[in-house]
């Protein structure tokens, strides 16, 4: 049998099969390469407001209009995914990026480089986050959570790499060379890339240990009704991202407030989003043992208990390692609720459902960012920030402690 096969001898296809782990890593690339546009609006932020000669306020809108695009297209590519499977919505996406750096490349104000990244760029980008993580999720049963948290980290793995990257062309050439470098790459690299994953999972699957069919939905059984417990996942996923916010956004801001100077703060944030690959990962391997809702009970616990930390120890040294604490207790959240939907809710469905607490998730960060500055604001203290990020952490606790008390034992139903 070939390295890349998913049939048997009989011809039936296989989940959990060498395909399934070669569509994976295919998938990361994809990732690593489409995630692009969310860090690059980042980098080009300072060359982007000396050229247009505007503050930072203004200079700071592509990233957020990049963000709304991101969150709708969470919920609307996922659909499309759903309906058509993951290549047409992914070159699609492709094209998008492609035309939206090539345009943020040519902007002559603001205005356009903020409609290049919102409409094209932040669109174009979601297909590697919530649609891909529906997609990969229906090629894996017994390794699914791992599988997820792969394909969910290689949005962190851009953000390690392309900095590295454009950094240097920014120096050399320019930010419109890098846009251009970018666009290049969206095109060259994800459209062949997106006709390697054409094949779509029929029905009836065979597991490749057993031999035997797996039904078409294989779900934890809840007594609540899917519309509710659909509103109950993006609660918990605004809910958990609004705390998650708290050090992310601000954590710059605050050790420039304690005196510790930005570089200082920057360090912390790369901590948090290197340990934030290590949570993704261990996170993964614990679905699969544990569940998606005992995954995202523990590391909200645990970002809880991170964020309580911030309170007491705000020295220099003690803010690096609470920092790396909370990276390494955050990180698997968001894509453990991919999991609870696949567990949970129609498969046939999965990638709107996926898409829609996914994007609740991004609100949650916006949403966040903007509240702890305006807590900060109010109490001219970051202390009453974390408290505030703290209280919304405990409300996903006790949605995912209600998931958990209301979840029966294991079945399988076809739907």
């Amino acid at each position: 049998m070939s390295f890349f096969s998913s049939q048997n001898i009989t011809g039936k296809p296989y989940i959990d099969s060498d395909y399934s782990w070669f569509r994976l890593c295919i998938s990361v690339l994809i990732s690593l390469v489409g995630s692009a546009g969310m860090w690059a609006v980042v980098i080009v932020l300072p060359a982007v407001q000396e050229e247009f000669g505007i503050d930072r306020s203004a200079a700071s809108l592509p990233y957020t209009t990049t963000m709304i695009g991101f969150a709708l297209g969470n919920f609307l590519l996922g659909r499309m995914v759903d309906r058509f499977g993951i290549t047409l919505p992914m070159i699609a996406a492709a094209l998008m990026l492609t035309a939206g750096f090539t345009l943020g490349a040519l902007a002559g104000n603001i205005w356009l480089f903020a409609a290049a990244q919102g409409v094209l760029i932040g669109v174009g980008s979601s297909i590697t986050f919530g649609p891909l993580i529906a997609d990969i999720s229906h090629w894996f049963e017994r390794h699914r959570g791992v599988a997820v948290a792969a394909a969910a980290s290689g949005n962190y793995l851009a953000g390690t790499f392309w900095p590295l990257i454009l950094k240097d062309v920014i120096a050399t050439d320019g930010w419109r060379d890098a846009y251009m470098l970018v666009a290049i790459s969206s095109f060259a690299i994800m459209t062949p890339m997106a006709l390697l994953l054409r094949r779509r999972l029929p029905a009836q699957v065979v597991d490749l240990s057993t031999g035997t069919v797996v039904p078409p939905v294989v779900k934890r059984r809840i007594d609540i009704s899917p519309r509710v417990l659909q509103i109950l996942l993006c609660t918990a996923g605004i809910s958990c991202c609004v705390a998650m916010s708290m050090p992310q956004v601000h954590i710059v801001a605050y050790c420039a407030d304690l005196g510790f100077g930005v570089t200082a703060g920057a360090e912390m944030l790369s901590i948090m989003l290197a340990g934030g690959i290590v949570s993704r990962l261990l996170s993964g391997f614990l679905a699969d043992r544990i569940g998606g809702v005992r995954t995202i009970l523990l590391g909200s616990f645990l970002q809880c208990l991170a964020l309580f930390l911030y309170l007491p120890f705000n020295g220099l040294v003690s803010l690096y390692v609470v920092s790396l604490i909370f990276g390494l207790s955050q990180g698997g959240i968001v894509p453990s609720y991919a999991i609870v939907v696949r567990e949970y809710l129609p498969a046939k469905e999965a990638g709107e459902r996926v898409g829609l607490v996914i994007m609740m998730t991004v609100m949650g960060m916006a949403l966040g960012g903007w509240m702890s500055g305006l807590v900060y604001d109010l109490t001219g203290s970051y202390q009453a920030a974390f408290i505030n990020g703290i209280a919304w952490n405990m409300l996903n606790m006790g949605i995912m402690a209600l998931l958990l008390w209301r979840t029966r034992e294991r079945g399988t139903a076809t739907v």
